[in-house]
């Protein structure tokens, strides 16, 4: 898969711009659909999108409003809006996963037995209405063997291999600190799609603990124009906010 649209920037992109453009991408043209990024990369891709390639989208306050990207109130959206756009498969969410599998399974539950963890994490929460009823994208600010799993502990976001009969399931794409990943395989398990500048596919390969598919020619992940290079640094996130998840 090659990140599509605009011209290379006039300003060198650091680790974190690309992981925002990557992010970004997961809505491209997604018409009026909500977003529903969970991080602080994926927030900034998803009012980037919203300011430049997808006007349509639909912003959250996370509570009971729609915004637009500068936080002006745009509507109202009751949590029976809100759970109607769920399960009709028009929203799109990013989770982050402290697992995630070959398949797309991802936990946030546990680490070790459920019945007597190593570690308790987050809990189930929404993952499996998420990922059965409409588009689930993922963000790992850390791609590592602990991360990347040849099995997730605990299946709380479905994957494809136990989603045979989910009418909305999809999974369009993982995006970590290396890279993004998708499902377009015979099998759906996952590929790299692409690396992010100065990442090689042995890099990813030592930092995950199954095979990926990993296609003969890797395209790079493309970087900010310069006006969204503008967008990002000046208007969405001129504290660098988003430094903290991505340092390099």
């Amino acid at each position: 898969m090659t990140e599509t649209g605009g011209s290379t920037e006039s300003a060198v992109a650091t680790r974190a711009e690309t992981c925002v453009i990557a992010c970004a991408e997961a809505w491209r043209d997604a018409g009026e659909i909500l977003a529903s990024p969970m991080g602080l990369i994926p927030s900034i891709g998803a009012r980037l999108a919203r300011r430049t390639f997808s006007p349509d989208l639909l912003l959250t306050d996370g509570e009971a409003m729609i915004v637009a990207p500068d936080g002006t109130v745009e509507g109202w959206l009751p949590y029976r809006q809100h759970l109607t756009l769920v399960t009709s498969g028009r929203r799109h969410v990013m989770m982050g996963a402290s697992q995630i599998d070959r398949y797309g399974n991802q936990n946030i539950s546990c680490i070790g037995d459920w019945a007597k963890p190593k570690r308790q994490l987050l809990g189930v929460r929404g993952a499996p209405v998420n990922t059965l009823n409409n588009p689930t994208s993922y963000w790992i600010p850390r791609h590592s063997r602990r991360v990347f799993v040849e099995k997730v502990d605990m299946v709380c976001g479905v994957g494809y291999d136990h989603a045979a009969d989910a009418r909305h399931h999809r999974i369009p794409r993982v995006v970590s600190d290396l890279g993004v990943f998708d499902f377009a395989t015979p099998d759906h398990s996952m590929r790299l799609a692409s690396l992010h500048p100065g990442v090689t596919v042995e890099q990813v390969m030592e930092a995950t603990s199954f095979d990926l598919a990993v296609p003969d020619d890797v395209p790079t992940t493309r970087p900010p124009t310069a006006e969204e290079l503008r967008l990002i640094r000046e208007v969405i996130d001129p504290g660098n906010t988003r430094a903290r998840e991505v340092a390099a």
